[in-house]
């Protein structure tokens, strides 16, 4: 796919450009090639939110009138490839990505006013409380319950695979209300101080050794039912309306795209690219990444005008996520003896690796270029299972676009 940026943004690459220049330092570029998870390190990740911040960039998708920057679809794609080129940190999509545009759509006028700014700053970081036991893709099934109590709900139950949580002051969740024949109704979407008696966060480990993933138990916990978004017991709707941002409202093919170059930069240094077989599927990726580019704009130019991704998002989910794992697979195999060390003390973790504390400037093994490579393989084995496994998508768009 060819395209053509006008004379305008191209200008406004230059700016771009410009602007990461003075401001992205090498040390800040040097972690996020060292990155083993889709998020960066949390203090890396906040410093560089501040600076966008300070700039008004911080939310670039949403309307100004809540802080966002009013670029176009053009300049927004533009905005994320140069990030991406650069090796700039990626935020948290929690608060700017996911709580933000909720509260936008659903939100009341005191909602908007208390949380967007504090979203923006980054004063709030936020958690998704939505999976439990036996609640996962089945996230209807959900049994955490809000007692009404007055001006308050009384809060009891379990989430699971909580990102971030023992990070995050605020909490974005699915609370059962009431109970119904239909399993979507009676669900409440509730914000949550973190901080409120009654929260214990415990952690989960991945994989690959960090720690991201929480358990949170929640014990009589009081919530104001002002911190209701959108109708008490109508949160499924609200829900649905965050996930399509969640899979399929941002812009992805750009990190793919420069994640495919370092892998290629890898495979040539190590002498991988001289396997016809190896340089081919290379290849053949890299088309994929093209196709998925197209409709990513395409979804941006619809976004721009009002719309939703709907049931795009379900598609990009799936395919932006089976690309990233093979991706990962491209990486190791490049990486050859090299990805059988496990060593977090030279790479740049999600979250905390127990048992590897920093300062990370212990001695390490190999290139530089195959640090991340096993880890990165590892972590993304849940690509394919989080924002709904890759199988509900694939029921989704059964449903949703082909009526079947």
């Amino acid at each position: 796919m060819r395209v053509d940026w006008s004379a305008d943004e191209l200008a406004f690459r230059d700016e771009v450009r410009a602007f990461l220049d003075a401001e992205l330092t090498a040390g800040m570029r040097a972690v996020t090639r060292r990155m083993t998870s889709v998020y960066a390190p949390h203090e890396l990740s906040m410093a560089w939110q501040a600076i966008l911040h300070a700039r008004g960039w911080a939310a670039p998708a949403w309307p100004v009138e809540h802080g966002g920057c009013g670029w176009s679809a053009a300049q927004r794609y533009v905005f994320a490839s140069e990030l991406a080129a650069a090796d700039a940190p990626p935020l948290s999509p929690m608060g700017i990505g996911m709580c933000g545009p909720v509260l936008i759509g659903h939100g009341t006028a005191a909602q908007k006013a208390h949380y967007l700014p504090r979203i923006l700053t980054g004063e709030h970081f936020w958690c998704q409380g939505y999976s439990e036991p036996g609640s996962g893709s089945d996230l209807a099934s959900l049994q955490m319950s809000a007692e009404d109590d007055g001006d308050h709900f009384v809060c009891n139950g379990h989430k699971l695979w909580t990102t971030h949580a023992n990070l995050a002051n605020w909490m974005f969740c699915l609370v059962r209300t009431s109970q119904e024949a239909i399993r979507q109704q009676g669900i409440t979407f509730l914000l949550i101080d973190m901080t409120s008696p009654g929260i214990e966060v415990r952690p989960i480990l991945m994989l690959s050794g960090e720690h991201i993933q929480n358990d949170v138990f929640f014990t009589d916990v009081r919530v104001p039912k002002a911190n209701a978004v959108g109708r008490i017991g109508e949160g499924w709707t609200v829900a649905k309306y965050l996930m399509e941002f969640e899979r399929g409202g941002g812009v992805s093919t750009p990190g793919l795209k420069a994640r495919l170059g370092r892998i290629r930069a890898m495979a040539a240094a190590e002498g991988v690219l001289d396997d016809r077989g190896y340089a081919a599927r290379l290849s053949a990726i890299g088309i994929e990444i093209d196709a998925l580019e197209a409709v990513e704009l395409q979804i941006l130019a619809s976004l721009s005008q009002g719309d939703t991704p709907g049931a795009r998002s379900s598609m990009m989910k799936t395919v932006g996520t089976e690309i990233s794992q093979r991706l990962t697979e491209l990486a190791l195999e490049a990486a050859g003896d090299y990805g059988h060390a496990f060593q977090p003390h030279a790479t740049a973790p999600g979250g905390p690796t127990p048992g590897y504390p920093p300062p990370r400037d212990q001695g390490h093994v190999g290139p530089d270029h195959s640090l991340t490579a096993a880890a990165k393989y590892l972590n993304d084995r849940a690509g394919s299972i989080y924002a709904g496994t890759n199988e509900i998508q694939r029921n989704i768009m059964a449903k949703a676009v082909l009526g079947l």
